[in-house]
């Protein structure tokens, strides 16, 4: 488990280009899952412990200013599940091209009639000189 987590936090603070394109296609493509997933599953769970069914009702006030801290909760909330999301994706498809790159190679075919005999020729006229 430390080890799976220990990647997962690599994975997280690596800026490595195609882990953000792949972040960001599959990002927009399970935003709606995501989503219902924490409104409509997570959060009601939580708010029995915070007493809030929602983070985007925390907030407090500083004179005229209402600052609305649950929102930016409920996004790190949604940064890190996707997060944790792609990062099984790419997992999984690392380890399938890792078993590709870990295959032996096919063996050769063997020679045909015309390359033995043309083998045989070959090993002749080597022991004739």
């Amino acid at each position: 488990m430390k080890k799976f987590l220990r990647e997962f936090k690599d994975f997280a603070m690596r800026g490595n280009v195609m882990d953000l394109a792949v972040g960001v296609i599959v990002g927009g493509a399970f935003s709606s899952i995501t989503t219902s997933l924490i409104n409509d599953i997570l959060m009601p769970v939580i708010g029995i412990f915070v007493s809030q069914a929602s983070f985007a009702d925390l907030s407090f006030t500083i004179g005229e200013a209402v600052i609305t801290y649950g929102n930016f909760i409920q996004a790190v909330l949604n940064f890190v599940i996707m997060a944790f999301v792609v990062f099984c994706l790419v997992k999984t498809v690392n380890r399938i091209a890792k078993k590709k790159e870990d295959a032996p190679p096919p063996s050769p075919p063997a020679p045909s009639n015309e390359e033995k005999l043309l083998m045989e020729i070959r090993d002749l006229l080597k022991n004739r000189q």
